[in-house]
């Protein structure tokens, strides 16, 4: 049992490292992510995101939930649970004159949780905040003649901590993640004209970020309860780097012109968010989530007014025939969900788009009937606010594999 729960660790530990370089890679082509920090990432795991990408409400003893940390004290004071993620993405782009595929995939998450006693538990994992991934071609604004040339690469990630305590066992938990917020991202541009000029834009970002999280459970009878969750973030300073650079050649030997900005006002908002849940006799879950992020209060390059407040909601359940069943299409976990949400960024600063989603998921449980392999599939659509923005599509596959263990149990020898 030793050697077991040693290799494991060490596997973790590696594919936690691993995780950091994977990240860098692009898991997106939008040209939207030229603005703001890009395009922000998905933070719910397994079940919540087959559930329409929710979690403030969801408390289950079988899954992580980093979107509410208080949720942390559901699982079982036994249990040792890890969750790890990819995905890959089918994109569409439409601007009413041309039509372009992609594709993309790569690291989403991978995250550990375990009781340190039964009224409290820590979880620790690394998670994409948001991607930057972009490469078009546009008419020059000074002369039409000539053509710019735009790329984007890069997002910001964070690895964190979390820890949740429960005063009230089975009703009230209380909890909070810190994280460290870390990453670059790097527009560039060549324009032709006499002379090939290339120019390049790095902001690096590092900081603290705190996430505060509250979960009520109510019992409605033996077999029945909500859960009333809530979430708070509060507004971020980040620390920058910013730098500029002008050269007449594409590896940047010879800068024509630079400066760098240390610290300059980048911020992230305040956040706020909701969910209630409404679990039957571990068999069917209903869950919904509301979040509002006040970006129009937070700057950019020393500006406030440079995006717009976002809201955002998401509708799910899922269900599960029979978990104690032999039959194994019984035990499966059926999900799906709805969401919607606005755009937080101004697009060539008027206007922005909206984005409507549908998710199906299954949970297909392991031989031990405790771990599982989850999948989720995604259909996003974007719909910009006024003519003459591209209009996207995207269809998402998501899989994770969580594990779920008893290392905590002590054996009994005869």
């Amino acid at each position: 049992m030793k050697t077991s729960r040693s290799v494991l660790s060490l596997l973790l530990g590696i594919l936690l490292c691993g995780a950091l370089p994977m990240m860098a890679q692009n898991s997106t082509n939008s040209p939207y992510t030229r603005f703001g920090y890009g395009m922000q990432a998905d933070r719910s795991f397994a079940a919540g995101r087959a559930m329409g990408g929710i979690g403030y409400g969801l408390r289950s003893a079988r899954q992580i939930n980093p979107m509410n940390p208080a949720s942390y004290t559901g699982m079982d004071s036994l249990t040792f649970l890890f969750d790890g993620g990819i995905s890959a993405q089918m994109s569409w782009f439409n601007d009413g004159t041309h039509r372009q595929r992609d594709l993309n995939g790569g690291f989403n998450y991978a995250a550990m949780q375990f009781p340190l006693h039964r009224r409290l538990a820590v979880s620790i994992g690394l998670l994409p905040f948001s991607s930057v991934g972009y490469n078009y071609t546009a008419p020059s604004q000074g002369d039409t003649r000539y053509t710019d040339r735009f790329s984007g690469t890069g997002g910001l990630n964070e690895i964190y901590g979390g820890l949740s305590f429960a005063p009230w066992k089975e009703r009230l938990s209380i909890g909070a993640n810190i994280s460290y917020m870390f990453g670059t991202i790097t527009h560039s541009s060549v324009t032709n004209l006499t002379n090939t000029f290339y120019w390049r834009n790095k902001i690096r970002v590092h900081n603290v970020k705190y996430d505060f999280g509250l979960q009520y459970t109510h019992p409605l009878s033996k077999t029945d309860r909500l859960t009333l969750g809530a979430v708070y973030s509060p507004k971020l300073r980040l620390g920058t780097t910013v730098s500029n650079e002008t050269s007449f050649r594409e590896d940047f030997s010879t800068v024509v012109e630079g400066d760098t900005m240390r610290n300059a006002g980048f911020d992230l908002p305040d956040m706020y968010g909701v969910g209630l849940s409404f679990t039957r006799d571990n068999r069917m879950v209903l869950a919904a989530d509301v979040s509002y992020r006040q970006w129009s209060k937070a700057q950019f390059y020393n500006r406030e007014g440079d995006f717009n407040d976002q809201i955002r909601v998401g509708l799910g359940g899922e269900y599960i025939p029979n978990a104690f069943t032999r039959a194994y299409l019984q035990r499966i976990r059926y999900r799906a969900g709805l969401h919607y949400g606005n755009s937080y960024v101004k697009v060539n600063g008027n206007g922005g788009y909206k984005e409507y989603g549908v998710t199906l998921g299954v949970g297909l449980p392991m031989l031990d009937n405790r771990s599982f392999i989850n999948a989720s599939l995604e259909y996003i659509k974007v719909a910009p606010e006024r003519k003459g923005l591209i209009d996207e599509q995207y269809l998402r596959l998501t899989v994770s594999y969580t594990f779920n263990e008893y290392w905590f149990f002590k054996r009994k020898i005869d």
